[in-house]
């Protein structure tokens, strides 16, 4: 089976979309899936300044992409020519949702190729201010509904954020069209383990006193990941005489302000921005910590990758009481009230204060990860769906 996964970002740009469509192609490649992901010929850079002209070739960046040109872009928005052409190539075509401006060709082609058999996955709603938010509510209005229903399979990471999100007219309209499959993890690349002493050192960090780990981007496409949220639970925390260290990953426009927040905080002392890392390195950075926070305040974080990522490390987390986030969190943590530092700062100190057994919180975060996260057992659930629908429509 020849299967097309088509998506607007893709690594080396850190997103967990992207990311996301890198392992389950390759999950699939792994179960005998001729699998090929389409996305426009461009990467953003590690700062999150604008599009950058890929300079490195398909196989220097990463495995299964066809890297298009695109006739124009807009953000992660791009058009790409020619794609009736191309999909008519595959036996079967996931589109990962939202994809402005492809998401629109590829309803064309199913409309024109009825017996190709389009599944979508839902990621996420676009939020924004502006013009830009009006713009993604005209389209969440008008032409979202039209490219979910052209699909013959809907796919939420949870139905909990599905009937919450701007998807949730279709859900109600078409339930039998959903299924619900989580994004995974790789259990045998992020793994629990000791503490390197030698990072603990690069940072400057004490061992002997709690780490808090957060992972995400700092740029304005990735404003509602809540890191000021988090730096006012810190300064609570510090404040009360319960000082935590916390180790903050990720680039972008606005790290610098993050960073002078956290010195008019009185703060800088207990945080640690490390900017962007090597995606090798970041397993690494997962079993130095404690405890990962997940503080993102708006429905922009429909799942949290980050968040099992952390169970696979063997690192509990706590996470916004968001739709869908909730889910992932209360696995295996917790979650606090969205965009209330203090009820952040209350879980924090209630992990730490002895009453809770860590080990145990651990041990269950890496059997969670293992038993329902897994990328082999997502991949595992979603082929006999492709089956079913070639077999289906193919008749």
């Amino acid at each position: 089976m020849r299967v097309a996964q088509i998506v607007c970002t893709y690594p080396p740009y850190y997103s967990g979309m992207g990311n996301s469509v890198y392992e389950l192609s390759a999950a699939l490649a792994n179960q005998g899936i001729d699998v090929e992901v389409l996305t426009p010929q461009y990467y953003r850079s590690d700062e999150g300044g604008g599009i950058e002209e890929q300079k490195k070739t398909d196989e220097e960046l990463q495995d299964f992409a066809r890297r298009l040109p695109a006739s124009f872009t807009f953000g992660n928005a791009a058009i790409l020519p020619n794609m009736n052409q191309i999909l008519a190539e595959f036996d079967l075509i996931h589109l990962h949702y939202p994809f402005f401006g492809t998401a629109g060709a590829v309803r064309r082609f199913k409309i024109r190729h009825p017996r190709i058999p389009l599944v979508v996955t839902y990621h996420m709603d676009n939020r924004a201010s502006g013009l830009k938010g009006l713009i993604f509510s005209a389209y969440a209005k008008f032409w979202m509904p039209r490219i979910l229903e052209s699909a013959d399979l809907l796919i939420g990471s949870t139905l909990d954020y599905i009937q919450s999100s701007d998807a949730s007219r279709i859900y109600a309209k078409h339930p039998e069209k959903w299924i619900e499959l989580p994004f995974g993890v790789d259990t045998e690349r992020f793994i629990p383990g000791d503490k390197s002493s030698e990072l603990a050192d690069a940072l400057q960090i004490d061992l002997a006193k709690p780490v808090i780990l957060f992972v995400g981007g700092m740029d304005e496409a990735h404003y509602f990941k809540g890191v000021p949220v988090l730096l006012q639970a810190i300064a609570h925390l510090k404040k009360n005489g319960n000082e935590v260290q916390a180790v903050l990953i990720g680039e972008g426009n606005l790290k610098n302000d993050f960073e002078n927040m956290a010195w008019g905080m009185g703060i800088r002392e207990n945080v640690r921005f490390v900017g962007a890392i090597d995606d090798e390195d970041l397993p690494e950075f997962y079993r130095l910590a404690d405890l990962f926070v997940l503080p993102s305040t708006t429905v922009g974080e429909a799942f949290g990758i980050v968040l099992v990522e952390a169970y696979a490390s063997g690192v509990p987390v706590i996470a916004s009481d968001l739709p869908g986030v909730r889910v992932v969190a209360g696995q295996a943590g917790q979650v606090f009230t969205v965009g209330d530092s203090g009820s952040l700062a209350e879980k924090i100190v209630e992990y730490f204060a002895g009453d809770v057994d860590q080990a145990g919180c651990c041990l269950v975060a890496r059997q969670v990860a293992e038993d329902v996260y897994s990328w082999d057992k997502i991949a595992t659930d979603l082929i006999p769906q492709y089956e079913v629908l070639v077999k289906k429509l193919r008749k």
